[in-house]
């Protein structure tokens, strides 16, 4: 009975049991992104390889102990590289550091009379004489602060050097006033002549000055500066380490023996 219903139902609607029924629709799939796949792989390799290098250093700190923080500290505290001094620039500065040293003193006692008359027209009615001991003093010396590295030449190999030196040349000269003084002060007959003793003394300084000077010059001061000169070079040069030390200086003009 059941069957025969179910047979009559589909024929009244139009289908016969030999035709097959309509296909059935199903919902339509999404879909995939491979791309986002993809992507979440390699942020996990890449936390991965993070944690791993992470655990290796780790280890390795833990292994190194407290040679590990040396090796820090070390990097930060390491010492700043020494500045490079080529050799003439060395040489130089030890030159110039002893130029005090290089110098000849010359000094000498000198007794200078001078004098003044008062006239009257041509008729001296007094004379004033003052007689005036003095201690001069004069120093020569080379000039080594204008010596530059061009005057210098280093010979590594052979351990030898070459100093060009300026020639010697007068420095100063003055009068020791502690050791000066006028000894005797005469204004002649009745002290008619004249009250000049400042004028004198200061005429008497002048003239000692250049009485000490010539004689300086005379006994070849300038010659003794320039020997020093030399010698306290080669001195300190060969001390410094090289073997063959050569200082040349030219010999002083005869105009180079005066105060600049």
């Amino acid at each position: 009975m059941v069957q025969t219903s179910e047979t009559s139902t589909l024929e009244n609607s139009g289908y016969s049991s030999e035709q097959p029924l309509p296909p059935t629709t199903s919902p339509a799939s999404i879909p995939t992104r491979p791309s986002f796949s993809f992507l979440k792989a390699f942020l996990l390799m890449t936390t991965g390889g993070i944690t791993l290098v992470t655990l290796l250093i780790l280890i390795g700190i833990w292994r190194a102990g407290t040679g590990f923080f040396s090796l820090v500290e070390s990097l930060f505290n390491a010492p700043p590289p020494q500045p490079e001094v080529a050799m003439p620039t060395l040489v130089v500065n030890q030159i110039q550091g002893v130029s005090d040293l290089t110098t000849a003193v010359f000094t000498m006692e000198a007794i200078v009379p001078t004098q003044q008359d008062r006239k009257l027209g041509n008729v001296t009615l007094g004379t004033t004489r003052l007689l005036y001991i003095a201690q001069g003093e004069v120093r020569a010396g080379v000039d080594l602060s204008a010596i530059t590295a061009e005057d210098i030449v280093v010979n590594e190999e052979t351990d030898s050097v070459v100093v060009n030196i300026p020639s010697a040349e007068i420095l100063d000269h003055n009068l020791n006033v502690n050791h000066s003084q006028v000894y005797d002060y005469d204004r002649g007959f009745l002290n008619l002549g004249p009250d000049v003793a400042p004028q004198l003394q200061t005429l008497a300084q002048q003239k000692t000055l250049d009485k000490v000077l010539s004689a300086a010059c005379q006994q070849g001061i300038l010659d003794q500066a320039r020997d020093r000169a030399q010698l306290t070079i080669k001195e300190l040069l060969t001390a410094s380490g090289y073997s063959n030390v050569k200082v040349v200086s030219e010999v002083s003009a005869n105009h180079q023996c005066a105060v600049k």
